[in-house]
């Protein structure tokens, strides 16, 4: 009887003891045991991303330009899909059965456990039908974020746009996840941590049928997403309207500046685009489009499109020989278009100063000037190296800095360049003359030609051309943005020599008859530059007024014929409209012509496109 009683007790104890163990092991695993936790809440638990609003890009008067709107992407997480009726869903959102297919073999590729967006960017209706429809389709839900708006189709390669993140965003950056979308390029991309704001996370309970039920813990451990600042710009986007107005059916670009901010008032590159192509479901297709179109209006022509600056660089081989003193009294003389080692375009008077030299655009006048600059120095390779290094300072052949995204750098051949061609001591100022009215190797970005512009509208500095004044902070307030400043010392009287030769080409010169506008002195420089593809290129920088210039400009027009026939009107125009608020009646003929020629329909016609 002993041993059957102790036998009684043993197996008692055995059971008591197994069920203690497992009571402390289900405690364990559940209570103290985090990770479990985790993987067991993840069976009735929904983590949803919450997408920030980007912030909004504003003009310099408060105008908005960049806006958003709601959209829902439509995502799923695959080891929680079951079967469903792909018919009636594809319906429902609108797309065709294979894509959708395809798109949820690579979620499957991508993760079995993590949530994959399938489809993107729903409307705000097509959201309200699916939503009531979504318990049929286990594994899938739909996140909120919001698109990219544009009031009007104006400055798309300066705003630029929004696309889906790549890998090689995520492994640069963590924040950034398989479906997120980052600037691509222009303000976007450049002001990308300011505008992009902070992802939130939400916990979500939901049932078998993928229902929402409530927050998890009461919402403790969510985190609320912060909104993108906003930025106010430079632009005047009335003043951007007009100029891509004024450039439509033209190859070419606008870039306008406020001279004593450095400020960027117009960046306009035309052919152009609508901006809002690149948002919603057709984005792909409008990109390819666009990608494939022989015009390029993808290529931002104002900042990546470098050119020879033709005649219009003769205000940089005039400032350089100023500083090097060797053109403040000296007047050489002119044969005109006879044979001489760079021919000059037209008869003036001869023997003639910079002031007349800058008026007539004459090639005779520069070559001469630019033969004195190099041979100011003891060889042509220490003359062309101290002449490249005025121009880099210049802002000329080189990146220029400020906030411009993809900006180019151009290109001031250097000696070494020329050795390579030519042999060391095998060249000299006669070799490389071509360079004096701004052809042969030398090319520079219309941003470039409208900051050195600058430099003579401020008599001596500039401050990198930039396209962001300001950054509004949460509370309303906001910190305005400082870009570096640049001195370039040559002497006031000599930049006012230079100005005064600019109000005489458009007052009595090259520009007269296209450029001048009543009341208000234009001090300006045309540029006709050879073309081995076609037509010349034609090309005009200006400032205005001479006293306390509020505007400097450059517009570059490609087989323009002559800089006095499309980019110097185009450019007295948008200088009319922006100092004095209109056009007048007796301009009202250019305004009409610069909006209605159609320079790249008879383009394709001539080469028989």
């Amino acid at each position: 009887m002993d041993v059957f009683s102790k036998r009684k007790y043993l197996v008692i104890g055995l059971f008591s003891l197994t069920f203690v163990i497992i009571v402390l092991r289900l405690f364990y695993i559940q209570v103290l045991d985090s990770s479990y936790k985790i993987s067991a809440a993840s069976n009735v638990l929904r983590r949803e991303v919450n997408y920030p609003a980007r912030g909004v890009i504003y003009d310099r008067n408060g105008k908005l330009m960049v806006f958003n709107q709601a959209a829902y992407d439509v995502l799923i997480t695959p080891r929680e899909m079951k079967s469903f009726d792909t018919l009636a869903f594809c319906q429902i959102v609108g797309v065709e059965k294979e894509e959708l297919v395809n798109e949820i073999i690579k979620a499957k590729n991508y993760s079995r456990f993590k949530p994959s967006p399938v489809i993107k960017q729903l409307s705000s209706q097509t959201y309200a039908v699916l939503q009531e429809q979504l318990f049929k389709y286990p594994g899938f839900y739909i996140q909120a974020r919001t698109l990219r708006q544009y009031p009007t189709k104006i400055a798309a390669h300066v705003l630029g746009y929004v696309g889906e993140v790549d890998q090689k965003a995520i492994d640069a950056n963590h924040y950034y996840e398989n479906g997120d979308y980052i600037g691509r390029s222009g303000i976007e991309r450049a002001y990308e941590d300011e505008l992009k704001g902070v992802k939130g996370i939400s916990y979500k309970m939901v049932d078998v049928h993928q229902m929402v039920k409530g927050s998890f813990e009461l919402g403790r451990l969510d985190t609320a997403a912060v909104i993108g600042k906003n930025l106010i710009s430079t632009l005047n986007a009335d003043l951007q309207a007009y100029g891509e107005r004024l450039l439509s059916g033209k190859v070419g670009s606008i870039v306008a500046i406020e001279p004593s901010t450095g400020e960027i008032l117009i960046l306009a590159s035309s052919p152009t685009f609508d901006p809002g192509l690149f948002v919603g479901r057709e984005r792909s297709k409008n990109y390819a489009k666009l990608l494939n179109d022989p015009n390029k209006p993808m290529l931002n022509r104002a900042i990546t499109s470098s050119y020879p600056p033709g005649s219009t660089f003769k205000l940089a081989n005039a400032l350089i020989g100023l500083q090097d003193g060797v053109l403040q009294s000296v007047r050489y003389s002119c044969s005109g278009p006879g044979s001489t080692p760079i021919k000059c375009t037209h008869n003036h008077e001869t023997p003639l100063g910079l002031a007349s030299a800058i008026r007539e655009s004459c090639n005779s006048f520069f070559w001469q000037a630019f033969r004195s600059e190099i041979n100011h120095f003891s060889n042509s390779a220490e003359g062309l190296e101290a002449f490249r290094n005025s121009l880099l300072e210049m802002g000329l052949g080189k990146k220029i800095g400020g906030d411009l995204y993809a900006e180019t750098s151009g290109s001031v051949p250097s000696v070494s360049y020329y050795d390579k061609i030519y042999g060391h001591g095998g060249w000299n100022s006669m070799t490389i003359r071509s360079l004096s009215i701004g052809q042969g190797e030398l090319l520079v970005t219309p941003l470039q030609l409208s900051n050195l512009v600058s430099l003579i509208a401020n008599r001596g500095y500039y401050i990198d051309p930039h396209l962001v004044r300001s950054i509004q902070n949460y509370d309303g307030t906001q910190d305005s943005l400082q870009f570096d400043k640049h001195t370039i010392m040559a002497g006031i009287e000599n930049y006012e020599m230079i100005a005064d030769g600019m109000e005489q080409v458009v007052e009595i010169g090259t520009a007269r008859s296209s450029a001048k506008v009543d009341s208000v002195t234009i001090c300006g420089k045309t540029g006709t530059i050879q073309n081995p593809h076609g037509e010349p290129h034609s090309a005009f920088v200006a400032f205005a007024p001479k006293i306390n210039p509020k505007i400097a400009i450059a517009v570059y027009i490609e087989n323009g014929v002559v800089g006095a026939r499309y980019a110097a009107p185009i450019a007295s125009l948008i200088i009319e409209k922006y100092i004095k608020g209109r056009i007048s009646p007796s301009r009202q003929h250019f305004e009409d012509a610069m909006v209605n020629s159609d320079l790249i329909s008879t383009m394709k016609i001539e080469t028989g496109d």
